[in-house]
């Protein structure tokens, strides 16, 4: 996967704030050298937790923090704090630095940073058509042709919202953490076992649905890479995904700033 090789000075700090959880991770020159994420309820905690990676990159000769986001509102109060504190400007996608990849979508899209992050990251990768599957408060299944260019995809209920909506719409069925795994009978025998089986069987069957559907259309079977909280639990034994990656969108940062680098340099 890309973003192994540590071959320039760059020290970033990547944000990506999304509905429920801010991720982040520090890179060092291509390499990741940390990540984690924390629930935006908690903004004091979380907070903390981006000063104290942030201050970790002071006193390098090239470092940067830039945020991308899904969640407008709470970033900017988010970012505002943090810039506060470091006495120091907080990048932001679209706004400061635009996201490296072509796209078909047309001039007034309204596809998210993160699917565009992430659509990114592992063309960066595979070099090659690919199936992106992001795993978190919602799953997106979106595509990129052989040539990196973005096209779409469907946004479709994550593996908690879709437990909720059954608890909250039927009042015989509990509420259940999505943190579980589904099980691999073929009929489940208890109904908090059933809830998650058939999530878990949503899920897999929308991805290999939209396979189907972008390889019909394009003519080849393009590879399936995973990203997001609950790839693990949903597709770690699943033969239709070749690859789970962690954090394509913060990896998808920090590709849109090594091209912006480039292009400064270029010019």
């Amino acid at each position: 996967m890309v973003l192994e090789n540590p071959d320039n000075g760059l020290r970033l700090l990547a944000i990506s704030v999304g509905n429920t959880r801010t991720s982040f991770g520090v890179f060092e020159g291509d390499l990741l050298a940390r990540a984690d994420s924390a629930p935006n309820a908690d903004e004091p905690a979380l907070l903390a937790a981006l000063l104290k990676e942030a201050r970790s990159i002071e006193g390098a000769e090239l470092r940067a923090v830039v945020a991308a986001t899904v969640n407008p509102e709470f970033s900017e109060r988010l970012i505002e704090s943090l810039e506060k504190e470091l006495d120091a400007p907080v990048r932001r996608v679209e706004r400061d630095l635009p996201v490296a990849i072509e796209h078909s979508l047309g001039d007034h899209h309204t596809t998210g940073q993160d699917r565009l992050l992430a659509a990114l990251a592992a063309f960066e990768g595979l070099k090659q058509a690919c199936v992106v599957v992001d795993a978190g408060t919602a799953i997106t299944v979106d595509f990129v042709d052989g040539t990196g260019v973005f096209h779409g995809g469907v946004i479709a209920p994550g593996v908690q919202m879709m437990l909720d909506s059954l608890a909250s719409g039927a009042s015989a069925l509990p509420r259940l953490d999505a943190s579980a795994p589904g099980t691999s009978e073929p009929y489940a025998k208890t109904t908090p076992d059933a809830m998650r089986a058939g999530v878990l069987a949503a899920a897999r069957g929308l991805v290999r649905t939209m396979l189907d559907a972008y390889s019909e259309n394009y003519g080849a079977y393009p590879a399936v890479i995973a990203t997001g909280g609950d790839a693990e639990t949903l597709f770690r034994d699943d033969d239709i995904v070749e690859t789970i990656v962690p954090h394509l969108v913060l990896r998808g940062l920090a590709v849109s700033v090594k091209r912006a680098l480039q292009t400064d340099d270029d010019d």
